[in-house]
């Protein structure tokens, strides 16, 4: 039995409800990066070969979150926007090509293929509550030069769940490139890159993920992984990379071919330590609680005469943000009033994101709530 209340020993004048941004690090994440640091201290690197197994158990940890067909295609690297990076100068692309996203989209999912303009590429945002379904929006927007379709998991602003299987049904049919930023959804929720049809896959460890900040994973699908240029080169991405005195090289065929220098191994056991215990819980009972909670809040918030909330009240439309806004007090003064009792919160599309984890305990969301209602304009 795992004693949460061990794991997160947080401050008890704090309301943490911020994990959408960073999050607080498990007990066994501290324990391990100090096990780390003072061995590296007393030995340097005579642990070596011991590293390197961390850092291959993390891969296979990484491969079970997402399912992906193998550990070899995990690549581990600094943060979402370097992975997206490797999607937007790694295709090839023609002028006149667009491709399709929403227009809630954090800007690492945004200004990566902005960029590309120059290319002649074109960058398309719907506006996910124009039509029938959010799903039904990007589609309206594709036409026969669309190459691919890009899009958030859970959107940070209003904490809407996107329909990953149907949208990677509609790309898989057409033969359109499907990229999904999912660091709002990684550690929080199920993901299955090969059941939703995901061609490329970007997130963060540092917020559902329970890990450090400096530290993704990228996701390609194997048979898209060699078309994909290449932009960065070094001793780390080639095959044989322990022969340095090799002179002829070729990219690794497995995912490490876009690690081009020395792994973060400081970041490495970190992060393996914290999807031990996401692991160890499971991850459908994470998803369980983190909805069951998302569910009180939004319950709880619409039970309020001065707010409305943002994120949709639907299971399936949500996962662990929820968004509200005040009729009579504006977000930042808010924001501000709640810090000042220990809510800590963020002020996103508009309103005030609570962002959960599975860990919360329920007495924190009900104090957050009565604080809530203390606040007048």
């Amino acid at each position: 039995m795992i004693d949460l209340n061990y794991e997160f020993p947080l401050d008890d004048e704090i309301i943490y409800l911020n994990h959408a941004a960073v999050s607080p690090w498990p007990r066994r994440t501290v324990e391990a990066v100090e096990r780390f640091a003072n061995s590296n201290m007393i030995q340097g690197s005579l642990d070596y070969p011991h590293w390197l197994k961390i850092e291959q158990e993390l891969r296979n940890q990484l491969q079970q979150l997402i399912n992906a067909p193998g550990s070899g295609d995990i690549a581990l690297v600094k943060n979402t926007s370097e992975a997206l990076s490797f999607v937007a100068y790694g295709v090839t692309w023609k002028t006149g090509d667009n491709i399709v996203t929403s227009n809630q989209e954090f800007p690492s999912n945004r200004i990566v293929w902005e960029s590309l303009a120059e290319r002649g590429v074109e960058l398309r945002q719907a506006g996910l509550d124009s039509a029938e379904t959010p799903e039904d929006a990007l589609f309206s927007l594709v036409d026969d030069s669309t190459r691919m379709i890009t899009i958030s998991s859970v959107q940070y602003g209003t904490g809407l769940r996107m329909d990953l299987e149907r949208i990677g049904r509609f790309c898989h049919e057409r033969n359109i490139l499907f990229c999904v930023d999912a660091i709002q959804s990684l550690g929080a929720i199920q993901i299955d890159v090969q059941r939703c049809h995901i061609d490329f896959l970007a997130a963060d460890g540092h917020k559902w993920m329970l890990g450090p900040e400096g530290l993704g994973v990228f996701y390609c699908r194997p048979e898209l992984r060699e078309s994909l240029e290449l932009t960065q080169y070094g001793w780390h991405m080639v095959e044989k990379a322990g022969d340095f005195d090799a002179t002829e090289w070729q990219p690794a065929t497995s995912a490490r071919r876009f690690e081009c220098g020395s792994p973060n191994m400081l970041t490495i056991h970190a992060l393996h330590a914290s999807l031990s215990l996401l692991l160890d819980i499971g991850i459908d009972s994470v998803e369980t609680t983190i909805l069951d909670n998302s569910g009180y809040l939004i319950d709880a918030l619409g039970s309020i005469d001065d707010i409305e909330v943002v994120t949709p009240a639907v299971r399936e439309r949500h996962a662990g943000i929820v968004t509200f806004k005040h009729r009579t007090v504006v977000p930042e003064q808010l924001h501000d009033a709640l810090s000042d009792v220990g809510v800590f919160c963020a002020p996103r599309g508009g309103g005030i994101r609570f962002s959960p984890h599975f860990y919360t305990p329920r007495e924190k969301l009900k104090t957050a709530i009565g604080e809530l209602i203390q606040i007048r304009g």
